[in-house]
């Protein structure tokens, strides 16, 4: 069955509506140091509501025109004999509410769009099948009403804040011709870095190069370039760097993981010191892996991992063999496997032991041996709970503590 389209009368909760920035233009209120307009517009709004609730009367058929004398408020300085206002005068004629509420907003040269935008929802309804009204949208206020309230417009406050704070796709829309273009621009400084990358770790068997920070290609090629230079002027010097990674860092070093680290700011010569202490460095390193092995031995099987930000190695062995001689001074109690498959990291910073969400354990270096041994039999069963859901969930994901640091 077809809709059928007919006429309907504006009710007066919709009329005021409609006529919203009307009223607040001649609102008595707005003209208290203005008495004489004041008592205008008082006695013009009694004859307008009279005029339209006599239009609203069932047994009435027609309704005695009225002229109607209103103050209207400017925004704009007048030139009128009274600043600020404006004298509007007109008949009102007509027979329908609808008809009454678009002569007073256009006789006061006020803006009647948000009627016609509205114009299903103020003149027409529409009838189905089963002869039910459908929903009347709210009226959306005309700029009018906000000009005259002096309250904020949310649809202007949206226009802004999208023109101030551009949306991601937006902005990503808007900045990939200057990407592409920058890419482009790069490929050749790519090319060269992977070129020097390649030839540095064939010619003295170099296990992997890595940056710790995030730099551009052009610091990276740089970087590159004066290894390339030592190796040249000395290349017995980078003989010691046979199967290291070699990490380009703040500062150079060994870390924990038996990484050589080159500092970007250090000279030629540090990095050439650095180079010749390297097989005091995997003694060093040697006995770092003891003392893990011993520690592990003492507590059930478990295992000792370094996950935290850039360690020396010389700091990673002091931390170690101070947890191990805590654990020395007194007997534990811990079967040999109990905690075989669990993992540790030891934390100068804690106080507590504590289990994280991963599944290892966080371990203080000044951590009573006994309440030790007590926290790790109390925490095995869920430890491992975490470590087997980590491992095999359908999620899996790699997930370091916020103060963690992995080389990249």
């Amino acid at each position: 069955m077809a809709f059928l389209v007919q006429q309907r009368a504006l009710s007066a909760a919709e009329a005021v509506n409609a006529l919203r920035p009307f009223y607040f233009a001649v609102h008595p209120d707005f003209f208290g140091q203005f008495p004489r307009e004041r008592e205008v517009n008082e006695n013009s709004l009694k004859q307008l509501n009279g005029y339209m609730e006599n239009l609203q009367k069932p047994d009435l058929k027609l309704v005695r025109p009225i002229k109607l004398t209103f103050y209207i408020r400017d925004t704009k300085e007048s030139s009128e004999k009274q600043p600020g206002f404006r004298s509007v005068s007109f008949i009102l004629h007509t027979n329908d509410i609808l008809s009454t509420v678009m002569n007073v907003l256009t006789s006061c040269s006020l803006p009647v769009e948000h009627i016609e935008r509205h114009e299903k929802s103020f003149g027409t309804w529409k009838t189905g099948p089963d002869g039910g009204e459908s929903f009347h949208r709210p009226i959306k206020w005309d700029k009018s009403y906000y000009t005259f309230t002096g309250f904020r417009d949310p649809e202007q406050e949206l226009q802004q804040t999208k023109r101030m704070e551009p949306t991601l796709h937006g902005w990503l829309r808007n900045s990939e011709p200057e990407a592409t273009k920058k890419h482009n621009a790069s490929l050749p400084r790519r090319e060269e870095l992977s070129r020097l990358k390649k030839e540095l770790c064939e010619k003295f068997l170099l296990a992997d190069i890595r940056w710790q920070r995030s730099w551009g290609v052009a610091h990276k090629c740089s970087q590159l370039q004066s290894l390339t230079r030592l190796s040249h002027q000395n290349p017995e010097d980078l003989i010691n760097l046979q199967g290291h990674t070699v990490v380009f860092a703040d500062q150079s070093d060994m870390n924990a993981s038996g990484d050589v680290m080159l500092g970007t700011m250090d000279v030629h010569h540090q990095w050439t010191k650095l180079f010749q202490q390297l097989p005091s460095y995997r003694s060093l390193q040697q006995q770092t892996d003891w003392l893990k092995e011993r520690i592990s031995c003492l507590l059930g099987g478990s295992q000792v991992i370094h996950l935290g930000p850039v360690q020396p190695i010389a700091e990673h062995y002091s931390t170690l063999n101070a947890f191990h001689k805590s654990l020395m001074s007194r007997r534990l109690h811990l079967h040999p496997r109990s905690l075989h498959g669990l993992t540790m990291v030891l934390d100068n910073d804690r106080s507590t032991p504590s289990l994280h969400e991963m599944g290892h354990f966080i371990i203080p270096i000044n951590c009573d041996p006994l309440k030790l041994q007590l926290f790790l039999q109390s925490q095995a069963p869920e430890a491992r709970s975490r470590t087997q859901s980590i491992n095999t969930g359908p999620n899996f994901h790699l997930c370091i503590p916020y103060n963690y640091f992995t080389v990249a």
